[in-house]
């Protein structure tokens, strides 16, 4: 991941930005298998800081609405296929302190889904 340093932005590059979408996909994924529901907003919001601070990273407002707006658009392409549906397989993507283990397919399949979708969107 490379910070860029763009004011208007924030300093999330494309890969940035892609993981960030990932650890909010994963982390709607994980809420869902667990309420049946979607995250909160004040805990999108949460898990958004959590990344941003583990990775010394900024995004501006419209980078974070976006991405948290379509990370419940990108887990719904998850939704249906039985392993998402389990919280402890979902938490077990996570290392300590809570960053994604991109060893794993799923975090990786996760990621290029994440990749995909920011790709067709402006």
């Amino acid at each position: 991941m490379t910070i860029s340093r763009h004011p208007e932005r924030g300093n999330l590059d494309a890969e940035a930005r892609a993981e960030l979408l990932t650890y909010l996909v994963v982390a709607q994924l994980i809420a869902r298998a667990r309420t049946g529901a979607w995250l909160r907003t004040d805990h999108l919001v949460e898990s958004t800081r959590i990344w941003l601070g583990g990775n010394g990273a900024d995004a501006s407002w419209e980078d974070r609405v976006r991405l948290g707006a379509l990370s419940e658009k990108v887990a719904w392409s998850f939704v249906d296929i039985p392993q998402f549906a389990d919280p402890d397989l979902l938490a077990k993507l996570f290392t300590h302190g809570w960053r994604l283990d991109y060893r794993s397919p799923i975090a990786r399949g996760i990621y290029t889904a994440c990749r995909t979708q920011l790709r067709g969107t402006p």
